[in-house]
């Protein structure tokens, strides 16, 4: 009796074989862009999340949406990893704060970018691996203050608020608020200047000298909780406001156009990324924040986004302050 034997070879359909060396060709392209580099395990490890946030992001451009996803340096993590790495570790809750802002109680401007307006807001800056965006948003809505009030912008330190602000209930790479660190600035005598107490996206011991202190802050302006028009206002006749909100996963691929989403809370305990609101406007129909973020300046529009504005959208009206100089 012959016995046969029936040997099957799976081969992949062309397309799906043409589709996994597309995604590997844009992937090694982006490594290339984003100067990233992997052993063998982790190569493929990061092929695959780098792909799942590709179809993530153009199944979201092919909708219709006020903005739009793109490619980043984050593009090889998942958001878990991200959150773990870039954002508070734990949820900020704002609740505490008191509002205390005096209204202008004049008609307000349509529109405002107080970048346009003057040598008033510094460059994007990179927090890096370390949960430090309260101390971006601090610095930069004090770098921002203090020259609109003196004609004179200059960097300010993270790495001190990241490393002396413990008793304000902040907690260096793992979280904080600007609003406690305005206070911590208020009652310490000072902040030095970037240069003199340079960022190192490390938690360290605290090396701030008085005497090299750059700027003081006279007051902490609260503005009420939920109260979007107070910061309209504040925005729109002082100067740019510290706020903190929400992100949730489509944040993290951003790439233009006006930021809104479904999956977000606006309540005070889910806070989790401060950044600073440096003007508002309008586009479609739409109104907008336009914020500073601190993920350098090749990620969003040139390290900047825009936020519907009006909506408390993902709790950005929850903690929003800024200091008197």
């Amino acid at each position: 009796m012959n016995t046969f034997l029936f040997v099957f070879i799976l081969v992949p359909a062309a397309s799906a074989f043409h589709l996994s060396q597309q995604a590997e060709f844009h992937f090694k392209s982006w490594m290339v862009q984003h100067n990233k580099v992997y052993n063998v395990g982790e190569y493929y490890d990061r092929l695959q999340i780098f792909t799942e946030n590709k179809r993530t992001i153009d199944k979201h451009n092919e909708g219709n949406h006020s903005f739009t996803m793109g490619l980043n340096q984050f593009s090889d993590m998942t958001f878990g990893e991200f959150r773990e790495s870039f954002l508070l570790s734990e949820p900020q809750n704002c609740s505490a704060t008191k509002g205390n802002f005096l209204s202008s109680e004049g008609p307000q401007v349509d529109s405002i970018d107080w970048r346009k307006k003057g040598n008033y807001v510094t460059d994007v800056k990179d927090q890096g691996g370390c949960g430090s965006c309260w101390t971006f948003s601090t610095t930069g809505c004090l770098e921002s203050v203090t020259a609109i009030a003196t004609g004179k912008l200059v960097p300010l330190s993270e790495q001190q608020l990241v490393d002396c602000a413990q008793n304000f209930n902040n907690h260096g790479c793992n979280g904080g608020l600007p609003s406690q660190a305005f206070e911590y600035i208020f009652y310490n005598k000072g902040l030095m200047t970037e240069k003199d107490y340079p960022y190192t996206a490390i938690e360290g011991d605290c090396k701030y000298q008085p005497e090299r202190a750059a700027v003081l802050v006279k007051d902490v302006v609260n503005i009420t909780a939920y109260n979007e028009m107070e910061m309209v206002d504040a925005v729109g006749t002082r100067n740019p406001v510290s706020f903190a909100f929400e992100v949730t996963s489509d944040f993290m691929h951003y790439d233009q156009g006006v930021y809104t989403s479904t999956k977000c809370h606006n309540t005070t305990d889910k806070v989790n990324h401060a950044v600073l609101a440096v003007g508002y406007g309008e586009e479609n129909g739409v109104p907008y924040w336009i914020v500073k973020n601190s993920w350098g300046s090749r990620w969003g529009i040139d390290g900047y986004f825009l936020i519907e504005r009006g909506k408390n959208m993902c709790g950005l009206a929850a903690c929003a302050s800024f200091p008197v100089v």
